[in-house]
């Protein structure tokens, strides 16, 4: 009999609290008497520079003194960065935890500055970083750390670019003239250099541009010194002129030990055994191609053979002292490289050249 009491009042105690589990839609836990986290590491005035050569090193370690609620329960902790002085309107949730510490890595702090708070490459930014405590209990208010202010210097691993503006954006299919945005890349050989290069259409009777740091206004802008012998200059400038529309190679180095650049007009042909007029020669042509303004592409519908001894290239100007191959066998396009080109089939190929994305220049050619 009292197996039996002991069974029913267990039977009792768990209905009731279903009943009150059904009743109760939500069981929160109030803010109030909360006490915050607080962030002990980095202090605020820390400025930490990333290093490009030590990507998967620790740039920074955050630690913080652990939320406190009235009744025990497990706490998340979000960390918060926003840019300086914007009161976190717009915050990133750079990572979401249950520990009071987190570490970062050059490569993903880097991510965050440059992907989430567009901070500039090698420049200091000012960054508010904050904690922010939440609980597993549903309509629960968030608590916030006082935020902590540092500054963060990011870098990039991509080739340094500088853009051509001018009175021939609209023209040439590029967008409005003189817009920065709208502005035609030239990009450098590598991280750290400054010897830009690109291919840029020019479409107007009396090209004129400036050479821009970046395509977002004209601070810092290039120009010629005043005597149109290629000399770069950022004070006093001219525009730089150019007697005759057409597509150019335009080269610029922006080392102030050098402060150089050059335009060089191009036409571009297909050239080789593989090709119906053969190697150039004084009774034989290069294939020239045509320009295709919509696409930004050299192209030309072409036959061409894939005997064994076959192959051809690319050369501007009906002259060697400007030609790629192609290295790789990859479509990508080699500057003054000796290796040729082939195709697998003999027949009539639609072949395109695109100078369009500097230094990374490709070619097709699709059998038709």
């Amino acid at each position: 009999m009292k197996r039996i009491q002991i069974l029913t009042l267990a039977l009792f105690a768990f209905l009731g609290f279903n009943s009150c589990s059904e009743d109760d839609e939500k069981f929160t836990i109030s803010a109030a008497g909360a006490t915050e986290a607080v962030l002990q590491l980095p202090t605020s005035g820390t400025a930490i520079v990333l290093d490009i050569a030590s990507p998967q090193a620790i740039a920074t370690t955050l630690v913080w003194d652990a939320a406190s609620y009235e009744l025990p329960t497990e706490i998340t902790y979000t960390v918060q960065l926003a840019n300086s002085g914007t009161e976190f309107a717009n915050p990133v949730d750079a990572s979401v935890t249950s520990d009071t510490f987190l570490a970062w890595t050059n490569t993903a702090l880097n991510g965050i500055a440059l992907s989430s708070l567009s901070l500039t490459p090698f420049t200091p930014g000012d960054v508010d970083i904050r904690i922010k405590s939440t609980t597993g209990s549903t309509g629960a208010e968030a608590t916030f750390s006082e935020p902590v202010t540092v500054s963060i210097t990011p870098y990039t691993t991509e080739n340094p670019k500088v853009y051509v503006v001018g009175n021939f954006l609209g023209a040439s299919g590029y967008g409005n003239d003189w817009t920065p945005a709208d502005a035609v890349a030239l990009e450098a050989s590598g991280f750290g250099e400054t010897d830009f290069e690109g291919y840029v259409y020019l479409n107007v009777t009396s090209p004129e541009f400036k050479i821009l740091p970046t395509n977002e206004s004209f601070d810092g802008d290039y120009g010629d010194d005043g005597t149109f012998s290629g000399t770069l200059v950022q004070e006093g400038e001219s525009n730089i002129l150019l007697a005759n529309s057409g597509y150019y190679w335009i080269k610029a180095n922006t080392d102030p030990l050098v402060s150089t650049y050059s335009a060089q007009q191009t036409r571009w042909a297909i050239t080789g055994s593989a090709t119906p007029a053969g190697w150039p020669s004084a009774t034989a042509e290069d294939q020239d191609m045509t320009y295709n303004a919509t696409t930004k592409k050299w192209e030309i519908t072409i036959d061409l053979t894939a005997n064994p001894d076959d192959a051809f290239k690319f050369r501007a100007n009906d002259d060697w002292a400007i030609n790629y191959g192609d290295a790789g066998s990859d479509g990508t396009l080699d500057f003054n490289d000796g290796t040729n080109m082939t195709v697998t089939t003999s027949g009539t190929y639609f072949v395109e050249v695109d100078f369009s994305n500097p230094r990374a220049y490709t070619y097709t050619a699709t059998l038709l």
